[in-house]
């Protein structure tokens, strides 16, 4: 198997703790001048622990800093909130407090403030997988940096520049570049925990390029700086991934499992996902398929609240591998789409200009008139070569385009009989996907047309099935016994809705969600829709009678319905999916969160629909937003006994309704 890039750039978030936020300069103004200084102190401690409160603090000390006219107070205080957001995965926030902060220091000519600053703005637009805007952040911090003389600043920007050109492989050996003249800052400065994330960069490097034992050797020298720091981890992983070039299994996992650990205590997000992704990519060289694909489930989760988008670029092909090894080739080829849209996003060719762009202009600050000249040469060296070769290529040119149009003409005739039946082949493999993710009227639309137009319906049946306690129950179970025990639970449920007229819309986790009349209408989608529910019902009931004998756990099923409107229709645009929206589907959701598990819990209006027919329970009221407050009913069975009989069963229990 081909081996995927290593790559950790812990540098950003190390000198967020020592070096970005550091404290203001102690200006000796006045008492309230300590006071500023004194809350940021408390707000930095807590930038990992509690955010909310180190938010806190530093709104204070900026209304402080305000009052006494302290700017620089007040700039260090907007770059704690921005920092405090950042650790809490709000980009956004964390943009707009640093924007502010730079723009004092701006005002101020403070260079390092400046600096510290860029670099922080850089690392966001680095998570965020936009790499240009993060080259043109650490450039110019490494410019402000040099210009202030701080060392510390320097190493930062240094390492954060490397890291962007670490990420392709033509660039590997820039990457090196800037990670070699940020070492010796490091062992300067006596900063360990900088020192550990340049050696693990370096190390990775040299992993990428073969070198092994220069990699280890790297390794090795960042865990004796680390310690018993927590940034440890990405050492740990990279040792994972090296033991598990050299198929040594038991020593790749022993080392992602010390990764997660440390990962998990952190709560940081980045480093979970690369844990995840190790420990999956260990299991798939192992050939266990299924643990593979739990561990680069657990991955996605993190790496989407955080738009890792490097990340998910590798996450999402080793996903697509991992179910093409088990046949589940309708993930396969889902994950292969998603790798395919974050690839194009992330290495377009206009990326790959603008980031040798944002080098040379850099470059171009610091030695204009040598450039200029090397530019000017390059020039005039390339007219001279295009002029001597003009002649030449245009007779190459003119013979290979006669003998071009000759192949091509004798090739198409022996190739077209071949090419329409592999044409045809695709086509109906297509259609067939396409049948299996829409519902054929939409899907026949979206062919004929080109797009599906949303559609809006007087009266749906939605009905929503969740598992109560999953997590909990999800727990307890091995991974592959867990999907196995669901998938068993949804395919009976498929089968009920299919055979009631029913539409399947989407399950989410231990989710499931139906609906009937779309996206062709029918006048019997209520009973079918209660029918279906009551079926699912009775299965549930045999399935955990079943696991009751053989002495497991039951899974409690809690079922909701309600009759309304909804505009359905498809969305997105290179992944289709046919789904639902309005009020509806939110009431139905509603009833199934507050129903009874082992019960159909449906709304008044459902009701009112299917008294005539069906025996039901009153159980009180729910308030829904933006509609009000609504009666709900439990589903007993259809309607046998007399009317005598349910009146004198209304009389002996209260509340219950039968017609």
């Amino acid at each position: 198997m081909k081996l995927k890039k290593i790559f950790f750039c812990l540098l950003p978030l190390t000198f967020f703790l020592k070096g970005l936020a550091q404290p203001p300069v102690k200006e000796n103004l006045s008492g309230d001048t300590a006071k500023v200084n004194k809350l940021l102190d408390e707000s930095k401690a807590l930038f990992i622990d509690d955010p909310e409160k180190s938010i806190n603090l530093s709104t204070q000390a900026v209304d402080l800093a305000d009052k006494i006219n302290f700017q620089k107070g007040k700039a260090y205080a907007l770059k704690n909130i921005g920092i405090a957001y950042y650790f809490q995965g709000k980009y956004l926030e964390a943009l707009q407090y640093y924007t502010e902060s730079v723009h004092i220091f701006e005002e101020l000519k403070d260079n390092v403030g400046i600096a510290n600053l860029y670099n922080n703005i850089g690392v966001i637009h680095y998570d965020q997988g936009d790499d240009i805007k993060a080259l043109d952040y650490y450039l110019k911090s490494l410019k402000y940096a040099e210009l202030s003389g701080d060392k510390l600043r320097i190493l930062s920007a240094l390492n954060n520049v490397g890291g962007v050109y670490n990420i392709k492989k033509a660039t590997h050996e820039k990457a090196l570049q800037y990670y070699l003249k940020a070492l010796p800052l490091c062992e300067e400065l006596d900063k360990t925990e900088e020192l550990g994330a340049i050696c693990v960069n370096i190390g990775s490097l040299y992993f990428e390029m073969g070198d092994d034992a220069k990699a280890l050797s790297f390794f090795d020298k960042a865990l004796k700086a680390y310690g018993s720091s927590e940034n440890s981890l990405n050492v740990y992983n990279a040792m994972g991934k090296l033991y598990r070039k050299e198929a040594k299994y038991d020593l790749a996992l022993q080392y992602h499992n010390l990764a997660l650990a440390l990962a998990e205590r952190s709560n940081n997000k980045i480093s979970l996902v690369q844990c995840y992704m190790g420990l999956g990519n260990v299991f798939m060289d192992k050939k266990d398929y299924n643990t593979a694909i739990s561990y680069f489930k657990k991955a996605e989760v993190p790496a989407l609240e955080v738009q890792a988008n490097h990340e998910l670029k590798d996450l999402y092909q080793y996903m697509a591998n991992a179910f093409a090894k088990t046949s589940d080739y309708g993930n396969a080829f889902k994950y292969q789409t998603l790798y395919s849209n974050i690839k194009d996003t992330i290495y377009s060719l206009a990326t790959d200009k603008k980031l040798a762009g944002l080098q040379f202009d850099f470059d171009l600050q610091k030695k204009e008139a040598e450039i200029n000249l090397l530019t000017k040469d390059k020039d005039l060296t390339d007219l001279q070569l295009k002029r001597q070769q003009y002649a030449k290529k245009v007779l190459i040119i003119g013979l290979g385009l006669v003998f071009l149009i000759a192949l091509l003409i004798y090739r198409n005739y022996r190739v077209k009989a071949k090419t329409h039946k592999i044409l045809d082949k695709q086509k109906d493999e297509i259609e067939g996907l396409l049948l299996n993710i829409l519902p054929a009227p939409v899907a026949k639309e979206l062919q004929l047309k080109g797009h599906a137009e949303p559609k809006y319906y007087e009266s749906v049946s939605v009905m929503f099935t969740d598992f109560k306690a999953f997590t909990a129950i999800a727990d307890k179970m091995a991974p592959q016994d867990l999907v196995e025990e669901l998938n068993s639970c949804f395919r009976a449920f498929d089968e009920i809705i299919g055979r009631n007229n029913l539409e399947k819309i989407k399950t989410i986790g231990d989710s499931y969600m139906c609906a009937g009349s779309i996206p062709t209408q029918d006048d019997q989608h209520v009973g079918n829709m209660i029918k279906a529910g009551m079926e699912i019902r009775d299965f549930m009931s045999e399935y955990n009678e079943k696991r009751k004998e053989a002495g497991l756990e039951t899974w409690d099923l809690r079922i909701g319905i309600h009759v309304g409107p909804v505009v359905a229709g498809v969305v997105g645009k290179k992944k289709y999916a046919y789904d639902i929206w309005g009020s509806t589907v939110n009431i139905a959701s509603r009833m199934e969160s507050n129903g009874v598990p082992g019960q159909i819990n449906i709304s008044s209006h459902t009701y009112d629909l299917i008294k005539h027919k069906y025996a039901c329970t009153y159980r009180g009221k729910i308030d829904a937003k933006n509609i009000g407050e609504i009666d709900m009913y439990l589903v007993e069975g259809e309607v046998s006994r007399t009317k005598t009989q349910y009146k004198k069963k209304e009389k002996e229990n209260e509340g219950i309704v039968l017609q």
